[in-house]
């Protein structure tokens, strides 16, 4: 590995865009950008950015491609066509996407003879370049291993996560499950205790307790799923879905909806059917792995 800056091209300019060939730049990497609106690279030409005419111009220009576009119907329509622009370079993509679209992205990218990496960027564009900075990367280890340092004037937290290029897609809409179900649960607990008038600034400090107990429980429940095996040490999921019933009930009486609440309980009630009441709550992954 040499340790002169990588030369990196930037495809897409919107906010996102703007924040990562800044970074580039800053970290010292000649950087050369494009966008469907000119005007969009303005700052950056003033920083010391090149700004290509074509998509063609700018693959050219560099040997690390990075592309943030609106999406992979974008990805394709802009690089189809660059024929033999692309031969020899190393494509990241970090275009929000399905893990289906990066599989069939580092195809074509493959044919055109590019080697893909597929991304997840897991901050807001003023936090790239920063310390808070973690963005994951899916595809050919050996890739990411030669150009992690330049990767990483995105952000130290630069992660590999797999060869399998639709993974760093995956993990993103795992932790966006994650991310909407405890704020769904937080909205349906918070307007629950509305209805008696209680603030929802007032139960920030208790609510944040039980979210910390919960974190706990991950580790455990993570080995029990690994395992195949839910011992239940802590709760039975019979003795869960008592309680769910009495969620259900309490949004009922108290005028507030209680779909959340009801969903749940029915994925507890197909659990008990099949056997699983006296397992542990990490059991009901099972109702998770079916299609629905």
């Amino acid at each position: 590995m040499s340790d002169s800056p990588v030369p990196v091209t930037v495809l897409g300019l919107g906010l996102m865009g703007q924040a990562l060939a800044g970074a580039f730049l800053a970290a010292g990497h000649p950087t050369t950008v494009w966008n469907r609106s000119a005007a969009k690279a303005d700052e950056l030409v003033g920083r010391g950015a090149t700004l290509a005419a074509s998509p063609a111009a700018a693959v050219a220009a560099g040997s690390l491609i990075v592309v943030c576009v609106t999406d992979h119907r974008a990805v394709r329509e802009l690089l189809e066509p660059l024929g033999d622009a692309l031969p020899g370079r190393v494509l990241v993509n970090l275009t929000s996407g399905t893990s289906r679209e990066a599989r069939e992205n580092a195809e074509h990218t493959a044919a055109q003879g590019a080697t893909y990496l597929d991304g997840v960027i897991l901050t807001i564009p003023s936090g790239i370049g920063t310390p808070e900075a973690t963005i994951l990367y899916s595809g050919p280890r050996s890739t990411f291993d030669e150009h992690e340092s330049a990767l990483r004037a995105l952000g130290p937290g630069a992660t590999f996560v797999g060869e399998d290029h639709g993974l760093a897609a995956l993990y993103d809409a795992a932790m966006l499950s994650v991310m909407w179900g405890l704020l769904n649960g937080f909205l349906h607990g918070t307007a629950l205790l509305g209805t008696a008038g209680v603030s929802a600034t007032s139960v920030v400090p208790m609510l944040g307790q039980g979210i910390e107990a919960v974190t706990g429980w991950i580790a455990r429940y993570a080995d029990q799923i690994d395992a195949g095996v839910y011992p239940a040490d802590d709760a039975t999921i019979d003795t869960q879905r008592a309680a769910m019933q009495h969620l259900v009930e309490e949004s009922r009486a108290a005028g507030i909806n209680g779909e959340l609440p009801a969903f749940v309980t029915k994925l507890a009630d197909r659990a008990v059917a099949e056997g699983r009441g006296g397992d542990s709550y990490a059991a009901l992954i099972e109702q998770f792995r079916k299609s629905a």
